[in-house]
């Protein structure tokens, strides 16, 4: 089972833990120094996450609308074609 969990860490536990956490702090003294949070970053994506919920059900809306105005258009030539061919 060790070696299972060598394999999948690519290390061993210990030793990725360390890389883990020195990954960390650069990351975290970088992201320090252009500004961000970490409240910022959660809010950043939850407002992403909220405005495509929602923007995703206007689309939706839209694609009814979008449906209801193409067929006003295309029923009616759709029915005139089939008559006209159907006198054939």
């Amino acid at each position: 089972m060790t070696d299972n969990v060598n394999r999948f860490l690519g290390d061993t536990p210990g030793r990725t833990i360390v890389k883990l956490i020195v990954v960390c702090l650069l990351v975290g003294f970088v992201l320090a120094f252009f500004g961000f949070t970490p409240d910022n970053i959660v809010g950043s994506i939850r407002y992403h996450v909220l405005d495509l919920w929602y923007n995703g059900f206007v689309a939706l809306g839209r694609v009814g609308n979008y449906l209801a105005l193409g067929a006003i258009v295309v029923i009616p030539v759709f029915l005139i074609l089939r008559l006209l061919s159907f006198r054939r």
